[in-house]
């Protein structure tokens, strides 16, 4: 019996939780959908991701009101997937910033990816009617961009390639506290889809050398201490490092991609699947990771046709 695509299945409503990290930082998170970051300046608010929609957006924005009346005046996208970056007009905001790769990826990829997500998460864009169009950068960075907001010290950072070649960071030195994106999830399982498995760990190095205090992943509770922020790293290493060694595993030896997705599914389950979305994860995952070991050392663009040919294909 085939099952049900993506995560068509998960209707049910999750727990928001609002998590005062600082005087300056909260974290928005609701039991493994998308988190989002809120950074509180001494003359305005910044936020590191929007949720899929301007209609669950709405739901960040009331919170941010109960702790603070400042003009939102900056959004972040650590990335360019669409359940990330589409809510972001409901934040009326001054300026949209992004890495210049992940801008590159929304001319390349972005109406490709937004009909993806869509069909892969209809509960997170029940309300996509809201949505005004793609979600385009104002100002667009190589590398690093400061932000003071007053006297609050902002580093946007790209410090390397993983869950995307455009993953950004929000680091704030003066609290020590890290808002990862996709780079860093904790008891949820990371999407590689559209990811590098050979720069990755390389690139959790150089978030781990920031020694970050606290820790917003992109999924999964806020890490409120060094030994949660470790545990979120390490997590998130062994899953990557794990399922890439198997798929390149099974095509030295020549094995298809269909039977090297049984044999890691396997392998894999038993530490791992009770993550969140680690079913929906897996297909789009492992499919990459034979990608990368094999011929395409940048991802191929999804489409929701691919989608479904690759779904029905795996989960036959």
């Amino acid at each position: 019996m085939k099952k049900t695509f993506a995560s068509q299945a998960d209707l049910t409503e999750k727990v928001v939780s609002f998590d005062r990290l600082s005087d300056r930082a909260y974290a928005y998170t609701a039991q493994g959908d998308p988190n989002t970051g809120i950074v509180i300046g001494d003359d305005a608010v910044l936020v590191v991701d929007t949720q899929a929609t301007p209609a669950m957006a709405e739901d960040v924005i009331r919170r941010i009101r109960t702790v603070t009346d400042k003009p939102i005046r900056y959004v972040v996208l650590s990335h360019y997937h669409a359940v990330r970056v589409l809510g972001a007009s409901a934040y009326r905001p001054q300026q949209i910033i992004a890495s210049r790769d992940t801008y590159d990826l929304i001319v390349e990829r972005g109406e490709a990816d937004m009909q993806s997500e869509i069909e892969r998460f209809p509960r997170l864009f029940r309300a996509v009617e809201s949505v005004p169009g793609l979600t385009w950068p104002t100002i667009v960075f190589e590398r690093s961009l400061t932000l003071w907001l007053g006297e609050l010290e902002v580093r946007i950072l790209q410090l390397g390639r993983g869950h995307t070649k455009g993953d950004t960071v929000v680091w704030l030195p003066q609290d020590r506290i890290l808002f990862s994106g996709d780079l860093v999830e904790y008891d949820a399982t990371p999407y590689a889809g559209d990811c590098y498995f050979e720069h990755w760990p390389a690139t959790l190095d150089a978030l781990a050398a920031l020694a970050p205090a606290k820790l917003v992943p992109g999924r999964g509770a806020a890490l409120k201490s060094p030994e949660d922020v470790a545990r979120g790293l390490a997590g998130t290493r062994a899953f990557v490092a794990e399922l890439y060694a198997a798929v390149k595993r099974g095509v030295a030896t020549g094995k298809n991609l269909s039977t090297i997705y049984v044999e890691v599914m396997a392998e894999l389950r038993p530490k791992y699947g009770h993550w969140v979305i680690f079913d929906h994860c897996l297909p789009f995952d492992v499919s990459r990771a034979y990608d990368e070991a094999t011929t395409c050392p940048d991802p191929r663009i999804w489409t929701a046709e691919r989608d479904r040919q690759l779904w029905a294909a795996l989960e036959a």
